[in-house]
Order: C-alpha cells, then structure tokens, then sequence
C-alpha cells in the first residue's frame, strides 16, 4: 500500500441540501480517472449518553467504480441505528457538515486507486 504525499489532495467533498435531505458530493480535482473510491464508515459520537457512550449511529457510503477528471458525483449512503437501517427521518449525514468555528470531530477517509494501480489516501475533516 502507498500513502500520499502532504500536498495530494485529489478529492474535494461537499454537503448539499438540507436535513432531511443532505447529500455527500465528491470532486475529483485531478485530472487522471481514479479507480475504486472507497469511504470507511463513520461511527458518529453518542449524543443520547451523558458523558458519551458506545457509537449507537454510523454512517455508511456505496463505493463507486470510477470517477472521471474534474467529474462530480453524488454518493449513496445509509444511516445506520443500534445495527438496524434508519429511515429518511432519522439520517444523520446532517452531523458530517462542517460549520465555521466548530471543531471537526469526524474524518473521511478515502482509499483509491491510482493509474498505476497503486492503493492511495487522503483524510477529510467534517462534523460539528
């Protein structure tokens, strides 16, 4: 497996829409296709427990084939709740936008592959 170097920054990610309706969109900001995007779960902070507790909540994105240079795309995701799917009311992709002077308590990490079939990273911050 290879990393990135500081300054490879391929992906830019944006949240559009507004609960209950957000959506996750990812840039490709190169211009080479990369192949086998792939976003580990995110296990968000249990907001029910004082003090925090176990991740109740965590959220789950489809992986895509491919994305072309400069191409945007729009990820499929699922909210998940103490192990059961959540309906369209209870997503919680909401908690991933980031809010100016918040403290971004998330990350999305993206694995891909390269032109040369080489396995690379890069780690977004999120969350409020």
């Amino acid at each position: 497996m290879s990393t990135n170097s500081p300054t490879e920054k391929p992906f830019i990610s944006t949240f559009i829409g507004e609960k209950p309706k957000v959506l996750l969109e990812l840039t490709n900001a190169t211009e080479k296709t990369l192949k086998s995007i792939e976003i580990l779960t995110v296990f968000l902070k249990d907001e029910e427990t004082p003090g925090g507790g176990p991740s109740q909540v965590h959220i789950k994105f489809d992986s895509i084939k491919t994305i072309q240079p400069n191409e945007k795309v729009i990820l499929s995701h699922r909210t998940w709740i103490n192990g059961k799917p959540a309906g369209p009311d209870d997503d919680q992709l909401e908690r991933l936008k980031v809010r100016a002077g918040e403290l971004r308590p998330y990350v999305l990490d993206i694995s891909w592959e390269d032109g040369e079939g080489k396995t690379r990273f890069q780690r977004i911050p999120v969350g409020h």
